[in-house]
């Protein structure tokens, strides 16, 4: 009897302890919602640590926001390390970019220039480019750590401005400022919508980084060959799955795609802002991060290839890196044809693209065809089709890229780095460095995938405490109205500069629709009126992630191109005013005080990288 019970006992005990060895073999389980560049990073780093991945995907493509180029220009090492870090794991071949290509061209009144070129051909706008450069590399050189731009009250108040009224302080020819809109708002949005602190921080970032690292090789097939080559290595993906809701508990996460649940230990959300906002969250997010969800701007972009059998325009301005246009055309990004011929990919942005929003495809096309053909008469003749897609009025994004407005950095800096329970974000707007851009998405799903790990060791991730500048509200005003820092960067009295909103034009002499869309609009204002600018309304939030492309298999590793797009903007401020007399008074006060300093050794021109155009633009 004895003997019998002591073999019962033991094999109990042997029980409970494999029990306990299962659950310490058991992986731990992740789900990644967003199949873009950032999930699939996400999902990679998280599968290469033994965790049991299944990423979610709502489209029937993989990839995220990759554009229509056929091949990207990518920076070298220096300029985008993560990226070409991958590059070489995935063993992805690159060709060394021409060296024509690695600066920027323009397209004046229809005539292509070369940055020499202008400089002979065009002196007055050559030069009113050098002294912008000057003048942004000073205000960039203001911020000491790009990670926390608002350190002091100074800078903070930077925020509350918009880059268009900045810009009017500088009084650039006409050519000048609408040639350096364009490039704005290809980059980020249109300048009166965009915060200058966010444009000066991101001009800090790339200090020094030269136009030749930035445009250092070409990626034939472009991003989206990054992504197959992510998507080859997961196990399991499942795409038409768009996430509805996400509950949360103490034992794990339950991910909802209609009425199917599938579970796990923790979640990483790499999808935009406005998709993020369909997904109903169990406990809810906390108001910061839902007025985050609605209030942050994102730029606004609508891409076209237009496809030649011949090229139509001047032999050097073909594989030319990026040309902008001062007549409306945005930036264009001129390649040839995989299959012969010539393909021009056109970025509208900003106001532009937000103009042709209730335009058809093929009545968008036949307008910017118009354009070209005005200074190119063959291109009728050699048009034989067109690719658009639609950023700006995208549902699963409603934009195209993170991009500050005024006021927004103040409030959501670095929001969406830190985890919410069992829930990480990724995602190009969570990179406080690279938003934007390949380098940020890929950057940002590794950062998500540490911190799920972290999470799941026991560490726990206490909000960051807000920059050292609690007495900025309060002090912004002043510091604006003191003359030295806002005279030597504005170029005039601080009160004038104070104002956050781009002066309200006379409706009088306002330009009609296509000449806003094809150049009136961009010459900078000749006397700026007392009331801000109306914003326009923003449009309407977004609901599931990432954009299509071809399709990749249902179930485990899917084998596919890519395609997307992000978010709206938001609303901005104006300060008040202050009177004429005593703005004058203290203008007199301000130059007798503060005599304007001189600017330390100009540094390289800051341009973004190419992988900026691309993951916006491309």
């Amino acid at each position: 009897m004895s003997a019998g019970w002591l073999r019962a006992c033991a094999l109990v005990m042997i029980g409970l302890f494999s029990g306990t060895a299962l659950a310490k073999d058991k992986a731990p389980t992740a789900i990644v919602v967003g199949g873009g560049l950032a999930g699939l990073t996400a999902a990679y780093e998280l599968q290469n640590k033994g965790w049991q991945v299944t990423l979610l995907e709502a489209k029937a493509g993989m990839g995220g926001r990759s554009g229509l180029a056929t091949s990207e220009w990518i920076g070298n090492s220096k300029a985008q390390p993560v990226l070409n870090q991958y590059l070489d794991t995935f063993k992805l071949s690159t060709l060394p970019a021409p060296e024509f290509v690695r600066t920027p061209g323009y397209l004046i009144d229809g005539e292509y220039f070369s940055s020499t070129d202008l400089a002979t051909k065009q002196p007055a706008t050559a030069e009113a480019l050098k002294r912008y450069e000057k003048t942004l590399d000073d205000l960039a050189r203001s911020i000491d750590d790009p990670l926390n731009p608002a350190a002091n009250s100074t800078l903070f108040a930077l925020d509350q401005l918009n880059v268009s009224g900045w810009l009017d302080k500088l009084q650039l020819p006409a050519t000048a400022r609408q040639l350096i809109n364009q490039q704005i708002r290809t980059r980020y949005d249109e300048p009166s919508r965009l915060s200058l602190l966010y444009f000066a921080q991101q001009t800090r970032v790339y200090r020094g980084v030269s136009d030749r690292d930035l445009r250092a090789a070409r990626l034939p097939g472009g991003s989206p060959v990054l992504a197959q080559a992510f998507v080859k290595q997961l196990k399991t993906i499942k795409t038409q799955s768009p996430v509805s809701a996400i509950v949360q508990d103490k034992d794990g996460v339950t991910v909802k795609v209609g009425s199917v649940g599938y579970q796990a230990d923790y979640v990483v959300l790499a999808v935009p802002l406005r998709a993020l906002s369909k997904i109903q969250m169990t406990p809810g997010l906390d108001a910061k991060h839902l007025a985050a969800l609605k209030g942050t701007n994102y730029g606004w972009r609508d891409q076209l290839m237009l496809k030649f059998k011949t090229p139509v325009w001047e032999s050097r301005s073909r594989m030319s890196g990026e040309i902008y246009s001062n007549t409306g055309l945005g930036m264009l990004w001129i390649e040839p044809a995989l299959k012969g011929g010539a393909n021009v990919v056109i970025n509208l942005s900003g106001d532009n693209a937000r103009l042709l929003q209730a335009f058809g495809d093929k009545q968008m096309v036949d307008q910017v065809l118009i354009r070209l053909h005005a200074f190119y008469p063959q291109a009728r003749g050699a048009f034989t089709g067109y690719e658009v897609r639609r950023y700006s009025t995208d549902v699963g994004t409603g934009g195209a890229y993170l991009a500050y407005g005024p006021g927004q950095i103040s409030k959501y800096w670095r929001l969406w780095e830190r985890p919410v329970q069992r829930i990480a974000f990724a995602g190009e707007h969570t990179d406080a460095m690279y938003p934007g851009t390949l380098e940020g998405a890929l950057r940002s799903g590794q950062r998500a995938a540490s911190q799920v790990q972290d999470l799941a060791a026991g560490k726990s991730f206490e909000p960051v405490k807000a920059v050292a500048a609690t007495a900025a509200a309060g002090t912004a005003a002043a510091a604006a109205s003191k003359g030295n820092f806002f005279s030597n960067l504005f170029g005039g009295s601080s009160d004038k500069s104070a104002k956050a909103e781009e002066p309200v034009k006379k409706e009088e002499g306002k330009p009609g629709f296509f000449k806003r869309l094809f150049g009136g609009a961009d010459k900078p204002a000749e006397q700026p009126s007392a009331k801000p600018a109306e914003v326009a309304p923003a449009p309407a939030p977004a609901t599931a992630p990432a954009p299509t492309v071809a399709p990749v298999a249902k179930e485990e590793p899917a084998k596919a191109p890519v395609k997307a797009a992000p978010a709206k903007p938001a609303a901005k401020q104006a300060p008040a005013k202050k009177p004429v007399a005593k703005a004058q008074q203290q203008k007199k006060t301000a130059a007798k005080a503060a005599p304007v300093k001189k600017a330390a050794a100009k540094a390289e021109p800051v341009k973004k990288p190419v992988a900026d155009t691309q993951a916006k633009a491309q």
